[in-house]
């Protein structure tokens, strides 16, 4: 059975609030893009909002993670970066240190901070045992310790046969059932089920929730942060971490280069992590085309979707639940290797009315990326023609959380909750 907490149950909030001297440790890998470290600090500064007292701090292998704003009492811990190639390998990000060396350093800071710290709860996203399983000593202490653990999964982690062969070969269902106390799932059950085809024993079946897509806010735009804000109407068009975007820029800019009727003006944020010959080829082509600006990076990604009139991306979580949050027409390139985890989000979005797509050999084709650039901006709003998307996820998290702090489990009792089977 599946516990679906209902957006109702949250209304309780408000008298749970006050815990105290309670500490939460997440972990994020990082290891491409910026999406675990983007997920987890989300829910960090959700989770402080909702509750004083409480401390926050992230482990996270993210090498610009100091070039985010983190709220009081959220904090994070750097550990050594690796990064993930296109082929699924990994590699040390400093090429003078040994991938072993590198993970080793890295499992001795990560317990080394859990000894320390001293969490009350550790928040693990999506690798259960952790990078090489770097985190699987550290489990068996805070275990041992008593802390409640907790596995967060995306709405889509792979395709199932390939995810059903990954979680085989590294034998992680008996290890998840044996270590987590609850398995969270950031969006909806009526969406996708990202462990649809495994073989999963009844009693972790029972500790998995689906708690909804999480809501992301604009906080910039409140205190006016931002250094790239835009003027007027204007397409955004965002590879997230840009390490694997350099197609969708390119494509994009070949549009406007061979249409001069493309006049909407368009603003492209690269990230962090776009290679450097490419960005440097962006930079100087983005001179000679009127309507096209190209920046290197914004922390503040939801300042400027908030602002777009639409937006381009490939259907990363993240960027996904900002087009939802801000309601934003959206064009989706999705990324098809090494992993189909965009393919598949984004041809369910598509096929529940919420985004448009682009397969990656249309977007290459000039002609067609220009027809689907000029429809854009009328195209209907997410909320217009998919109705009710649950955004919860952040309030039903916090629900969640206060329930372990004041009653040391889910609220299985709580006739509002919803229970249905997977």
């Amino acid at each position: 059975m599946v516990i679906k907490v209902d957006e109702a149950d949250t209304n309780s909030l408000g008298s749970i609030n006050q815990l105290g001297d309670k500490r939460i440790l997440m972990y994020s890998h990082d290891t491409f893009g910026l999406g675990h470290l983007r997920r987890c600090r989300a829910i960090a500064h959700s989770l402080v909002e909702n509750f004083s007292g409480l401390s926050v701090l992230i482990i996270s292998g993210a090498a610009i993670a100091g070039a985010f704003d983190f709220r009081a009492r959220v904090d994070f811990v750097k550990i050594p970066s690796v990064i993930k190639l296109r082929s699924g390998e990994y590699t040390s990000l400093d090429q003078h240190i040994d991938l072993g060396e590198t993970i080793r350093m890295r499992e001795s800071i990560i317990r080394h901070t859990a000894e320390s710290f001293k969490p009350d709860i550790f928040i693990v996203d999506k690798e259960p045992m952790g990078l090489q399983g770097e985190i699987s000593d550290t489990l068996k202490f805070l275990k041992s310790r008593k802390t409640t653990l907790i596995l967060g999964l995306r709405d889509v982690m792979d395709s199932p046969h390939l995810l059903a062969a990954e979680w085989k070969r590294k034998a992680l269902i008996p290890k998840i059932n044996k270590t987590y106390d609850h398995i969270w799932v950031y969006g909806p059950e009526n969406f996708y089920n990202p462990m649809i085809g495994l073989d999963i024993p009844q009693a972790m079946r029972d500790r998995i929730t689906f708690v909804g897509f999480l809501k992301r806010e604009a906080q910039a735009m409140q205190d006016g942060l931002s250094t790239h804000k835009q003027q007027g109407d204007y397409i955004l068009i965002t590879p997230g971490g840009g390490g694997d975007g350099v197609a969708l820029v390119r494509g994009v800019m070949a549009a406007y280069e061979h249409d001069a009727s493309l006049v909407h003006k368009t603003l492209i944020v690269l990230g962090p992590y776009m290679p450097g010959k490419e960005r440097s080829e962006f930079l100087a082509k983005s001179a000679d085309l009127d309507n096209v600006e190209v920046i290197d990076f914004d922390s503040r990604m939801e300042e400027l979707i908030a602002g777009a009139k639409a937006v381009v991306s490939m259907g990363g979580y993240n960027t996904f639940c900002e087009i939802l949050s801000f309601d934003k027409p959206a064009l989706i390139v999705p990324r098809i290797i090494p992993r189909e985890e965009q393919l598949i989000r984004t041809e369910r979005a598509m096929k529940l009315g919420m985004v448009e797509m682009l397969l990656p050999e249309d977007a290459e084709n000039p002609v067609k990326m220009s027809a689907a650039l000029k429809a854009l901006p009328d195209t209907p709003k997410p909320s217009e023609r998919a109705g009710n998307i649950e955004l919860n996820g952040l309030d039903n998290v916090s629900q969640i959380i206060g329930n372990i702090f004041t009653n040391g489990a889910l609220p299985q009792s709580n006739p509002k909750a919803k229970v249905s089977s997977t």
